[in-house]
């Protein structure tokens, strides 16, 4: 049984734009690594249904987003929705309401786009970020980073130049109305969130910490409570580290982070109180893993490095959460992102 991924990445070197990567399932390898959608710096992307594919753009000094039909990887250029400056660092997709939001680090702004029939876009909202920022030198201006929706469909917004995690309602034509606002610690720089399945506990991964925090989520008044902080490297550890991505196993067990400066994917048990217990490290067997992601069956995950112009495949053991390395050394340039698609 094969299945199949798409990988985002960046353009700066290499890379043409989005690849695909089919996982035999039964083999336990990657292989055929191809390009299937010819863009600059598509460097994240989701995918919706009726084969449609949402990914970042940019078109020389214009950055946003796109839409594309993507049937067998043939791939067809929807729509794009583009404006002056920097692409957005993230997208995220609202199935229910048929919306895109894109989070842009460089201009704080977060975005809402209509997702019409026929696959085009049209932009509905923007909310530009404004106010205090950390103590880091990474901190010198608000810097929205991931803009997604919470269990209960409100949309979660992640700022790393001010610690900070907003909450948004939405409506239905697709505007947005902030109702809560939870300050991360200093230094923290708030980079990606991942709730727990059971809707009640949120994971928010801290970029420029290298840490972890737990969080008791309630959706009466959209508002968190500090549970747990917990470290993604050792101690000890004092070179560069940059937290980035953060994956939830579908039966709440297991969370999953990268490292990009330890350059590990670290395992973390959910325990009965929902607080969380490091279990593994384990080496990308590259550098820079911006991203990864688990099979549909979670029995793999599979992992983006940057740098090094790789993947690495782990097999995944369901009881215990750990990762045992398959495959390394599987070439392809400049990877950022990682999608289950078909």
């Amino acid at each position: 049984m094969e299945e199949n991924f798409l990988i985002g990445t960046y353009t700066k070197k290499d890379s043409k734009g989005v690849y695909a990567v089919t996982l035999d399932d039964d083999a336990g390898k990657l292989s055929n690594v191809r390009l299937a959608i010819p863009s600059q710096k598509p460097a994240y992307l989701q995918v919706g249904s009726n084969d449609r594919v949402y990914a970042i753009k940019q078109i020389d000094d214009q950055g946003g987003v796109a839409s594309y039909s993507l049937k067998d990887d043939n791939a067809k250029m929807l729509s794009k929705v583009l404006a002056a400056g920097a692409p957005p660092a993230y997208v995220g997709l609202d199935r229910e309401r048929h919306l895109l939001y894109s989070a842009n680090y460089h201009t704080a702004k977060v975005d809402v786009f209509r997702i019409n029939e026929d696959g085009t876009l049209t932009q509905t909202d923007s909310v530009t970020h404004q106010g205090a920022t950390g103590p880091r030198p990474e901190q010198e201006a608000p810097h929205v980073h991931f803009a997604d929706l919470t269990p209960d469909k409100r949309l979660v917004v992640c700022d790393l130049g001010m610690d900070l995690i907003v909450i948004y309602d939405v409506s239905a034509d697709g505007k947005l109305t902030a109702v809560s606002r939870y300050k991360c610690e200093d230094g923290f720089g708030t980079r990606h969130i991942a709730f727990h399945p059971n809707g009640k506990y949120a994971y928010v991964l801290g970029e420029l910490s290298s840490k972890l925090e737990v969080l008791k989520y309630n959706a009466n008044d959209a508002s968190f409570t500090h549970v747990q902080t917990i470290k993604t490297i050792p101690d000890d550890w004092t070179a560069h580290n940059g937290a980035a991505a953060i994956r939830f196993s579908s039966d709440g067990k297991f969370i999953y982070t990268s490292n990009r400066g330890e350059n590990t994917i670290a395992v973390f048990a959910v325990q009965p109180d929902f607080t969380v217990k490091h279990i593994q490290s384990i080496s990308t067997e590259g550098d820079f893993p911006r991203d990864f992601n688990l099979s549909k069956d979670e029995s793999y995950l599979l992992a983006s490095n940057q740098n090094s112009d790789n993947l690495t495949l782990y097999k995944r053991d369901a009881d215990t959460g750990k990762l045992e390395l398959l495959q390394k050394d599987v070439a392809c340039p400049e990877p950022v992102c990682v999608m289950k698609w078909k």
